[in-house]
């Protein structure tokens, strides 16, 4: 039920707002791609700063609460160059690229945020 109203204030934000593109505290890119956001390659990006940006967007774009919960749904693994696609939609998560040894597939805006302050995450 959660899950099905943020997808549904996230539908609203999006679609009342512009398409201009946000850069993210580590300087990726993430732009609008319906049902959700894209974060652009950029360098050497590994799956951390994917997420410090996905997280950055979140909070400080979309301004959603930190516990929403975001999913990669663009299907690892990306070739060299390619961004990679987020939602809010649970049924359409891909594994995340990232080693997890517990918990789903999603990681909440706050914990993706927290990559932003990694080496890895920059």
């Amino acid at each position: 039920m959660f899950a099905t109203r943020v997808a549904a204030t996230v539908s609203l934000l999006l679609a009342a707002s512009p398409s201009a593109a946000f850069t993210a505290q580590n300087g990726l890119i993430v732009t609008e791609r319906q049902p959700g956001f894209h974060v652009a390659w950029n360098g050497n990006a590994g799956a951390p700063a994917f997420w410090c940006a996905a997280g950055d967007y979140v909070i400080g774009s979309l301004g959603l609460p930190t516990d929403t919960q975001i999913y990669r749904v663009s299907p690892p693994v990306r070739r060299s160059g390619e961004g990679i696609d987020f939602g809010f939609d649970p049924a359409a998560a891909m594994p995340t690229g990232l080693l997890r040894l517990f918990g789903g597939r999603g990681l909440s805006a706050a914990y993706a945020r927290q990559f932003c302050d990694t080496p890895a995450g920059r």
